[in-house]
């Protein structure tokens, strides 16, 4: 206890307001730090290591006074955004750094940020459960047998979006290292923007120009307009405790280009978030972004041989303690201009639940005016983002999925420590603006982007195991009623003792791939969506990681599986989907020993062409010879022929890309090269 606290602690009036008194005494203008970013493979739980309030002592309210435990307060109906329910408005920019203190205070100990029991969630979860029992399995039989298929739902086909990228929803265009409008072809290769003609019989370069102070850049197309979003090659100097070390980049940066005269593109705005990027989604002309901030690096002191563990605490504490809002907020500048708080405290919301800390960004702008901002945002983590036509949806999920991602990974708050549920905001999206509509909570964990859709106003999502639930996975429905997500519906013990690995969903269906020693592929009927049913079962070697529609009869699993005496390797399977009571697997594709189907960890490596009946995926050699392949494969009456086309080396297997044109041509997108693609 202090000595303002033991002094007022004789006198009967409450609690010692130290924070009202050390907030009046913070420095103002102090300049905002920059924020490390989440590592890209990390699956934990937050700790609250040696975390302390500084009133280690709470005495008894006054009469009439309102707990402190009752903040946020009611719904505010003059809240510009609107916030209620699970996310509670700002009454003051006061509260909302409150907030931020008191919840680091929790994760501060004498080393700085102190953030503990990492683990791989596939370790944890599944690799130590059971196998699956006989009984239930069994079980799981009989109901698919007994369904009766009157109406039985199908897939349909997915095809690359209007840009040449494939995507996870139509309508809604995500960013890639190429884009095209069917005459014109743009890629970005770190920081140099290249225009083609591809409207002749070859490929013709038209200008070229290099994006100042850009790194790690990918793209968007509208109309006569890029938007390259990336980095200002600025990394955290944060070196962090345990697992939080790393070295990413701390802000995002927006560049629009204007491509009116492609053979001489102009720059426009050039925007810094002072905050990493999460996902990016287009809808039409409008671009949105989710972004993260992680923590603020902040002035910690180390233990020393003079500075016992206790002291290094206490003083880490006071440093937390004396944060403003440009600590905890991300900033915004405009071609380098004078940096403003990117959400004001209005707009911002408090989550009702503990989801660990950090702050959320929804940032919305035109693509030929990124400098006019709609920016919303959250004190909390909820940085698994899904997006639909018309919904946002941010997720705080127990666990993270252990591998690669294809956008960033999150990290798991300290909600898998306790409840063992997921937390999902629901946001309302027109043009540039995204409003809160409500949330939801459920037993189990999303492991991805891809376990989550949306269809007919119901939100689906495909769920592995936690200390909520029982050793299998779910496919859970929740409905939006007032200002929640509620659930309807759901089927469990698919995959007992095995993790999820690809989903993909259909208007109403669900195809569930998971994984330990055989690949079961399971049809999950969602006609109707507060009864989903299990309609049918397959279990086969391997898994696969990418699952693609190639129309209401076939599906193509992307994966890997035992190959011989010579381990694993890349894997393609056709799957004839005709009857889902009774899926069958009708032809497979072995790559070889040691080869990755790379559309697993970045499903924009895969095209499917459906007037050809052919797909177009990328293949690599792991580290033998580190060559990628175009793996051209077409379909013949359920049969796989495939070709292999050696496209590039080493790092620039990354870049492989094979963009469709409207007119059923190949552009072929390398390292070093663009050029059309002999089918």
């Amino acid at each position: 206890m202090s000595d303002l606290e033991r002094l007022w602690d004789d006198l009967p009036v409450g609690r010692a307001p130290v924070d009202d008194i050390l907030r009046a005494g913070r420095k103002k203008g102090r300049t905002p730090r920059r924020r490390p970013t989440r590592p890209l493979f990390t699956a934990g739980v937050l700790t609250a290591v040696g975390g302390a309030f500084l009133a280690g002592i709470i005495v008894a309210q006054p009469p009439g006074s309102e707990p402190e435990a009752s903040r946020p307060g009611g719904v505010s109906d003059a809240s510009p955004a609107a916030f209620h329910g699970e996310l509670q408005p700002v009454e003051s920019c006061d509260e909302l750094l409150d907030h931020y203190v008191d919840q680091a205070l929790e994760i501060v100990g004498p080393h700085g940020w102190e953030l503990g029991g990492y683990w791989p969630a596939g370790d944890v979860i599944a690799g130590a459960l059971p196998a699956a029992p006989s009984a239930e399995m069994d079980a799981l039989t009989r109901q698919s047998n007994s369904y009766e298929s009157a109406k039985v739902p199908s897939t349909s086909t997915s095809v690359n979006s209007d840009t040449g990228t494939n995507v996870q929803e139509q309508g809604v265009d995500e960013p890639d290292v190429v884009k095209t409008d069917g005459d014109l072809l743009v890629r970005i290769q770190d920081a140099t923007l290249t225009t083609y003609d591809v409207t002749g019989k070859e490929t013709v370069e038209l200008s070229q120009i290099r994006l100042d102070g850009f790194e790690d850049g990918e793209i968007l197309l509208s109309g006569d307009t890029v938007v390259a979003l990336g980095n200002d090659g600025s990394r955290s100097r944060n070196r962090g405790y345990g697992w939080y070390a790393n070295t990413g980049p701390t802000t995002t940066r927006v560049v629009s280009v204007d491509l009116s005269d492609p053979g001489a593109p102009q720059v426009g705005d050039t925007v810094d978030l002072d905050t990493s990027l999460v996902t990016a989604r287009q809808h039409g002309s409008s671009i949105r972004l989710v972004t993260a901030a992680g923590l603020p690096e902040l002035d910690f002191v180390q233990p020393t041989g003079r500075r016992g563990m206790r002291t290094a605490r206490e003083a880490n504490e006071r440093v937390v303690r004396e944060t403003t809002l440009a600590d905890w907020i991300p900033s915004m500048s405009v071609d380098g201009g004078e940096p403003t708080q990117l959400a004001d405290c209005k707009d911002m919301a408090i989550p009702r639940q503990d989801i660990g800390l950090d702050t959320m960004n929804v940032v919305g702008f035109e693509a030929d005016d990124p400098a006019d901002v709609h920016a919303i945002g959250l004190a909390g983590n909820a940085s698994l983002a899904y997006e639909s036509p018309d919904h946002l949806y941010l997720a705080a999920s127990p666990f993270a999925a252990w591998g690669e991602c294809f956008d960033i990974c999150p990290m798991v708050t300290d909600r898998s420590a306790n409840s063992g549920t997921t937390m999902v905001f629901d946001f309302e999206v027109t043009g540039t603006e995204a409003t809160y509509v409500g949330s939801g909570e459920v037993e189990g964990s999303v492991a991805d982007r891809w376990a989550m859709d949306e269809y007919d106003g119901v939100l689906r999502l495909a769920l592995g195991p936690t200390q909520a639930t029982g050793n299998f996975n779910s496919v859970v429905t929740l409905e939006r009623r007032g200002d929640e997500l509620v659930e309807i519906g759901r089927v469990d013990k698919l995959g007992v003792g095995e993790q999820i690995e690809s989903v993909r969903w259909f208007d109403a269906l669900a195809i569930v791939v998971t994984f330990r020693q055989v690949d079961p592929l399971y049809a999950i009927d969602l006609s109707d969506q507060d009864d989903p049913r299990l309609m049918g079962h397959l279990e086969i070697p391997g898994f696969s990681e990418y699952l693609h529609p190639l129309g209401e009869r076939r599906l193509v699993g992307i994966g890997q599986a035992p190959s011989g005496k010579g381990g694993w390797g890349a894997q393609a399977g056709l799957f004839d989907v005709t009857d889902l009571t009774s899926p069958r697997r009708i032809a497979v594709l072995s790559y070889g020993p040691g080869t990755e189907a790379r559309a697993g960890a970045d499903p924009r490596q895969f095209t499917w062409l459906p007037k050809e009946r052919t797909l177009l995926t990328v293949i690599s050699d792991g580290w033998r010879t580190r060559s990628g392949w175009v793996s051209v494969v077409t379909l013949d009456h359920g049969r796989l022929t495939n070709r292999m086309v050696e496209a590039d080396y080493g790092n620039d297997v990354e870049q492989i890309r094979t963009v469709p044109l409207p007119d059923g041509r190949v552009v072929l997108v390398t390292g070093e090269d663009v050029q059309f693609f002999d089918l």
